[in-house]
Order: structure tokens, then C-alpha cells, then sequence
């Protein structure tokens, strides 16, 4: 009897942990959330359909000398025994979610790439990116927002991290870059003026120009009237539909920098390295104006009648491409 016991243990054991099971046709997702339990995380993997058994899955676990569970969400795609599933699961191999934040991403756009990401929601973001700038207190004590200090990168993150610490990770390395550029102090001045460079050019060897005209402007006490503004001003208010109308031009607020001298409150997008290496070094120019050529560059003036003429000429150049 005793053999026959052993031998059903055994079966079991082995039916438990050997024989495959889990997803057959796409892929399945499951949380395992920090602090959760063996038997919890146990209870987890059965429900979701990851193992046959999660008394064999903890018996295992204790046979093993119970190392950590590591907490996480874990990608399953394939049938698998539960000894691969609990490998898997000590050796922490958990699905990271990539998201691209290019230069030139407001707070909206990237509260976009996070839900896309399913990291969190849109509007929770954005909550975090305008209430938590005790993250930037140091640098930007006059920050309305996190805008301009979430770094432009490759992320991965896991969804056992905040909001919060997803923000905190992008200002992390705002703040690696920044040290490296010699960044250390003005940032208010400097994070404003490189992200409204992002914004007006993609093209690196023309932000220490753009960067120029628009030193040159403050300095003569001229508006900036810097379009992007104006779309920030609308993205603020709720109001943007894709394209600026002359009501937003018109638009009563402090990012409207037709109306308004001098920088706007704060940043309007978050600058790459390249803009704000411009913002710190702008080219020495007595240049006051520019518009775009139509061909994915610009074309920089001092007087108003060079800028007429190539505004002139901007605007051939748009009838010529109908």
C-alpha cells in the first residue's frame, strides 16, 4: 500500500509539473502582483490556466527550498509544464511594454503612448504629469507641470509600475542628460526655449538658429509668435482640433506668445538633446525672423523686408506643389 501510495504521488506530481498546458492559439497575459504569496501566486497561474495544479506548482516551490517568486506580468504562449512556468517565474522573466517617446511628445502625446502601452490610463498621466512636480521642485520650482523634464527615449516598463515611477524614470534620465550637456542651472529659461526649438524645426543644424531669433526677440521685447505655443495654448484649454484658426491666435492665454512678450510659462513639449544644447548655445546672429521653405527646412532673415520676400517665396513654392 505504501508503494502504491508513493507511486500515485509520484503520477501526480508528474502529471502536475511535466504535462503541458496553457495557451494554444494566441497569447495570454497574467499579473503577478508584488507581495502576493506562493500559494496566492499558485492560485493565480490555475486560474488563468498556466498549470493543472497548484498544489503539485507548490509542492515543487518547497521541494526547491522556496527561492522568490519574482512579482510581474508574465507573457505565456505556449503549452508549458509547471516546472517551466515556476523556472520562468525565479528567474524573474517578465514582459516589459516599449514605449517610444520621440522629441517633440507633450504630456498629451505621451499619455497616449502609455494607454496604447496599457500601462495606465490617458487621463490618470496626466494627472501624475501635472500634480507630481515635487520631481523637478529642484531643478524648476516654477514648473506648472512634469512638461519638459520627461526625457525623450525607448522605455521599457512593467505594469507592477506606477504612474508615478514611469514618470520619475523619464525625469531620471532628463536628469542624466542634462548633466551631461552641463546643464545646471536656468532650466526654467533654458527647458522652455529648447522645447519651443523642438517644436519649430527637425532639423539639428538650424535649432541653434531658430534658437538665435528667438533670444534676439526677447532681448527687443518682440512677441515670439511661435505657432506651436498657440497649439499648446489650445491643448491646454481643450480646444485643438488639428488646426490653428485665427480665434487661436487670439486666444487670452499666457502660451499665446502672439499676444504675449516673452517666454511662455513653461514648456510646451519635451526637448531632445540636440534643442537643448541649442538653447544653451544659440548661434551669435542678428537674425529676427524665419519661415519654412516648403522643402523640410527654413529660411532665416534680420530685416522684415528679407522675411516678406521669403515668405513670398514660401508661398510660391506651396501653389507651385498643388
Amino acid at each position: 500500500m505504501l508503494l502504491v501510495a508513493v507511486l500515485a504521488t509520484a503520477a501526480w506530481l508528474a502529471d502536475g509539473l511535466l504535462r503541458p498546458v496553457g495557451p494554444q492559439a494566441q497569447e495570454q497575459f497574467v499579473l503577478l502582483r508584488p507581495g502576493s504569496s506562493a500559494r496566492h501566486v499558485a492560485r493565480d497561474l490555475k486560474s488563468a490556466g498556466i498549470i493543472r495544479s497548484a498544489p503539485a506548482f507548490l509542492a515543487w516551490h518547497y521541494w526547491r527550498g522556496r527561492p522568490t517568486l519574482k512579482a510581474g506580468e508574465y507573457k505565456f504562449d505556449h503549452p508549458a509544464g509547471a516546472r517551466e512556468v515556476y523556472d520562468r517565474i525565479v528567474a524573474g522573466d517578465i514582459y516589459v511594454h516599449a514605449v517610444v517617446i520621440p522629441e517633440g511628445f507633450n504630456i498629451f502625446d505621451i499619455a497616449n503612448a502609455i494607454q496604447a502601452a496599457g500601462l495606465g490610463s490617458r487621463d490618470d498621466f496626466l494627472a501624475v504629469a501635472r500634480s507630481d512636480v515635487s520631481l523637478i521642485a529642484d531643478l524648476d520650482p516654477q514648473a506648472p507641470s512634469l512638461e519638459g523634464y520627461l526625457f525623450p527615449d525607448t522605455y521599457e516598463f512593467t505594469r507592477t509600475q506606477s504612474l508615478h515611477d514611469i514618470a520619475a524614470a523619464m525625469v531620471k534620465r532628463f536628469r542624466q542628460e542634462s548633466r551631461q550637456l552641463g546643464l545646471t542651472a536656468d532650466f526654467h529659461r533654458v527647458v522652455t526655449m529648447a522645447s519651443i526649438v523642438e517644436k519649430e524645426t527637425a532639423v539639428p543644424r538650424e535649432r541653434p538658429l531658430v534658437a538665435s531669433v528667438f533670444n534676439n526677440r526677447l532681448r527687443r521685447n518682440i512677441v515670439l509668435a511661435t505657432d506651436p505655443s498657440v497649439i499648446y495654448a489650445a491643448l491646454l484649454a481643450g480646444r485643438y482640433n488639428g488646426v490653428i484658426h485665427q480665434s487661436d491666435l487670439q486666444f487670452d492665454s499666457a502660451y499665446n506668445t502672439y499676444r504675449h512678450t516673452g517666454l511662455p510659462p513653461g514648456p510646451i513639449c519635451n526637448p531632445g538633446r540636440d534643442s537643448l544644447q541649442a538653447a544653451m548655445q544659440p548661434a551669435n546672429s542678428g537674425l529676427l525672423y524665419f519661415v519654412s521653405d516648403n522643402n523640410g527646412h527654413h529660411r532665416f532673415a534680420r530685416t522684415m523686408e528679407e522675411h516678406s520676400r521669403n515668405v513670398a517665396a514660401y508661398r510660391r513654392a506651396v501653389a507651385a506643389s498643388r
